[in-house]
């Protein structure tokens, strides 16, 4: 077969076509990337530059960017069109120095500043302002930030849903111009297939619910009373879910007219459905309080726009996948294999010619931080074989590779996918 650019591959990818090669994501979403103590000691191994400082892309979770000499060397075929600001409210912007505990030489957005916690940890301030009370917390010599609960006490009698509204907007004609110039770039500069986040879309995301990036939120803000609210509150989760949606819609109609062709696939979705043995709610309770707005934002994409649409959702998803195939979605990440149900020949054979796999490459829970290179090649040459084949897979691993994950397992991973070529 002709050898095809990162863009054709990415595009007959998702058409469920036969590709030169298997098509391959490090770094273009928020859940496809590298820690960024992986990508330094990556970079150490390729090209011997360990005083280089890595770029902080996504302050949360602690990624490290995938830059141009990177893709190029480990030959990636995907890039990302993100928002300009992050998790905790401030832009990715004014890059200043920054050590992690590992020693990690990184770069990180001027207003990411930190305070100790108790246990030697950071805590970090919601944009940036030290002066109000911490929206995260990374413990001591760990490698990411985990929210902070703010909430207080709920008062049944006070509850509105106003209140977890109070985030919810249309994206403004600023950050519309930021994602169309992102998007023009890379689609006339770049021969590389594009991938965009779409602000706005993630109904209950629980890494948003405790608004890390407001100083002071109000209403339901707890993981725990969250999950209990979509149960026990439904109507209060609904009537969030309908102004959330309004703004949606609204924000994809303005995004769709910058933007244009030049994203192939968006980030719809990041709320989690599965756990690692079971799932999160019933199919039922999707049905009937995430899918109507899931179909809703789906069909306008697929009306305006030639973008296929991405549902991230971690754990035991089985029973959710045809759910999610009829509300719309064309991508499924970050297929874990690992959990109960998720069996990677089944799932090949049941959706595969109905729903891009995009991860299950390799295990990041066991294989790729604990087990052997030579384990970690086999594994990664096993799911290539197996979800490749008639098309339909871009190759990752299973959500983000960790800081500290071993860089002779990073080495084998590649390798096992240079060597399926």
């Amino acid at each position: 077969m002709q050898t095809m650019t990162s863009r054709e591959r990415l595009a007959a990818t998702l058409r469920h076509e036969a590709t030169d090669r298997v098509c391959v994501d490090f770094g273009a979403g928020f859940q496809t990337g590298l820690g960024a103590g992986a990508v330094h000691r990556l970079r150490e191994a390729l090209f011997g530059k360990s005083s280089q400082p890595v770029k902080v892309v996504e302050s949360y979770q602690m990624l490290g960017e995938m830059d141009e000499e990177l893709r190029r060397a480990l030959g990636l075929d995907v890039v990302g069109v993100h928002g300009s600001g992050t998790m905790f409210g401030f832009k990715n912007e004014g890059w200043k120095p920054f050590t992690m505990f590992d020693g990690t030489p990184v770069l990180v957005p001027g207003r990411f500043n930190v305070t100790p916690a108790e246990d030697g940890g950071w805590m970090m301030h919601p944009e940036g302002d030290t002066s109000v009370p911490p929206s995260a917390w990374m413990p001591k010599d760990t490698f990411f930030f985990d929210s902070v609960n703010r909430q207080g006490a709920l008062d049944e009698a006070a509850l509105d849903p106003a209140d977890n509204c109070e985030e919810m907007e249309v994206v403004s004609d600023a950050e519309v111009a930021h994602f169309a110039q992102l998007a023009r770039h890379y689609h006339e500069q770049t021969d590389y297939g594009i991938y965009m986040t779409l602000p706005g879309t993630a109904f209950g995301d629980i890494a948003l619910v405790p608004a890390p990036w407001m100083k002071h939120p109000k209403g339901i803000r707890s993981v725990e009373d969250w999950y209990m609210a979509t149960a026990m509150r439904r109507d209060y989760v609904q009537k969030v879910f309908e102004v959330q949606c309004e703004c949606a819609l609204k924000s994809i109609e303005k995004l769709a007219a910058a933007v244009g062709e030049r994203a192939q696939v968006v980030f719809v979705s990041g709320t989690d459905f599965g756990t690692q043995t079971g799932q999160f709610c019933s199919v039922k309770t999707y049905r009937e309080l995430y899918k109507p707005f899931h179909k809703a934002v789906n069909d306008l994409i697929h009306k305006l726009t030639p973008w296929k649409t991405f549902i991230h959702s971690c754990g035991a998803v089985a029973p959710f996948i045809a759910e999610f195939i009829d509300a719309g979605f064309d991508v499924l990440n970050p297929v874990q294999c690992s959990a109960t149900g998720m069996d990677p020949r089944w799932l090949k054979r049941e959706f595969g010619r109905q729903i891009v796999f995009w991860g299950g490459g390799v295990d990041t829970q066991k294989t790729l931080p604990f087990g052997t290179p030579e384990e970690v090649y086999r594994e990664a040459r096993e799911r290539i074989d197996i979800f490749a084949e008639g098309g339909g897979f871009v190759f990752n691993s299973i959500h983000n590779v960790q800081s500290n994950v071993p860089t002779e397992n990073m080495l084998a991973l590649f390798r096992a996918i240079k060597d399926s070529r």
